[in-house]
């Protein structure tokens, strides 16, 4: 009995010294690479959108990053949807380095035009979030404001107004972020062209390749169902977008 107790010490030493280790070298691989390389980056992308409102759609995709300082940084985004469909965003990022990973912090404002409908959308949202190589986190506020084009602010029928949803985000990478290449899988109530409401659940696939040190290609496929919260889950979009991204 004895002598099985003193192997199993050992195992366990062993082991929790391997666990040590490896965060070891995760931690320093992390303080080493750090998040971006703080440079000017703009990525242009091609989308094929199909949902039952709007059917089958075509979208140009054109997305910036500049980086203040290495704690603070804008990123800025515009979409052409063939749905007749226009949206322009714009999110302001400090961010706080620590041992492991970084929080930041996202103020977003989001406005969508669209003239199919004449219709203004426009939404604000807040989340705090943190972030290492393996997991992105976010949690949130947004509000949301949608009027017609030729609204009459003298009539009872003027605008419908969203004022509180929660906001989310959960994204889990299979490689840490300094790698060449990389594949990740989310879920949340938003990206980068759309805020949804929280039940409105949209699940994204993404993965990118670094050709060298200036070039990006990347891929994305995502889904959003309709009725996730009620048991009663049917399709209702999908989305496939491919693009790249230089860096200088």
């Amino acid at each position: 009995m004895h002598t099985n107790f003193v192997i199993m010490k050992r195992r366990l030493l062993l082991f929790g010294s391997v666990i040590l280790l490896g965060l070891q070298n995760a931690v320093a691989g992390n303080l080493a690479s750090g998040f971006g390389d703080n440079r000017y980056n703009l990525s242009v992308m091609a989308e094929y959108s199909y949902n039952y409102t709007w059917r089958s759609m075509g979208n140009i995709d054109v997305l910036s990053t500049v980086p203040i300082n290495k704690n603070f940084e804008v990123q800025a985004q515009m979409q052409y949807s063939s749905a007749n469909v226009f949206t322009m965003a714009a999110t302001m990022r400090p961010k706080f380095p620590l041992k492991v990973g970084e929080i930041f912090i996202d103020t977003e404002f989001l406005y969508k035009a669209v003239i199919r409908n004449r219709q203004h959308d426009a939404s604000v949202a807040i989340s705090l979030g943190y972030r290492f190589d393996y997991l992105s986190f976010q949690f949130g506020w947004h509000g949301r404001v949608m009027t017609p084009f030729n609204i009459d602010w003298q009539s009872q029928e003027t605008h419908m107004v969203e004022p509180f949803n929660i906001l989310y985000r959960i994204e889990v990478f299979c490689r840490p972020q300094a790698c060449n290449w990389n594949i990740s899988a989310c879920l949340s109530d938003f990206d980068e062209f759309q805020i949804e409401r929280m039940h409105q659940l949209i699940f994204t696939l993404g993965g990118r390749y670094d050709i060298n040190n200036n070039w990006r290609v990347m891929l994305t496929a995502q889904c959003k169902p309709t009725g996730m919260f009620h048991l009663t889950a049917s399709f209702y979009s999908a989305t496939v977008r491919a693009g790249f991204t230089y860096k200088f």
